[in-house]
């Protein structure tokens, strides 16, 4: 069975590489517009989305978050890859689902960007720079509301690399009739 949205989901890659042409308002409306309509439980939409195209801003995250990645599994110098545009998704702390509900935001977002023909990568790794003692910092400067923790994170642009589609692994299903 195949239709546009299977499509779409096979098709999309983890982006590691991007033009440094920003993204067009249009094509950024239309992610966050997409991420707005994501389901979350009892419609409680705990997340908040900050929009960075600042790339000193970037560089900042990334620089904190490089610094405290030491013993890392591999060695990485840019966790944005060099994208345009990062968006970070902060939740509501005192919500139970939040960080599913962000997740499932994250991933509304990167079909979207595909849809669009765009790039993305879904974030995790920022996360270390909201835990350190720039943790409040961090949250002013990327305008976290009140009671908001980083959650994810998404970097979009128009790509300069792909890969293959990664292997499904065998054995992760089981089915209880």
């Amino acid at each position: 069975m195949t239709n546009p949205v299977l499509a779409a989901i096979a098709d999309r890659r983890s982006i590691r590489g991007y033009q440094p042409d920003q993204i067009t308002k249009e094509q950024l409306d239309t992610i966050l517009t997409a991420a707005q309509q994501s389901p979350s439980a009892k419609n409680a939409q705990p997340w908040h989305f900050t929009v960075v195209q600042n790339q000193s801003i970037l560089k900042e995250v990334n620089d904190e978050a490089i610094s405290m990645l030491q013993g890392y599994p591999y060695e990485i110098a840019d966790i944005f890859y060099g994208a345009p545009t990062v968006m970070f998704i902060s939740s509501d702390s005192s919500s139970k689902w939040s960080r599913i509900d962000s997740g499932i935001a994250v991933q509304t977002m990167a079909l979207a960007a595909h849809s669009l023909g765009l790039g993305s990568v879904i974030l995790g790794l920022p996360d270390v720079a909201f835990t350190g003692a720039r943790a409040d910092y961090f949250n002013q400067l990327l305008m976290f509301p009140e009671g908001h923790q980083f959650a994810i994170a998404i970097a979009i642009g128009t790509p300069t690399t792909t890969k293959e589609a990664h292997p499904i692994e065998p054995n992760r299903i089981d089915f209880i009739l």
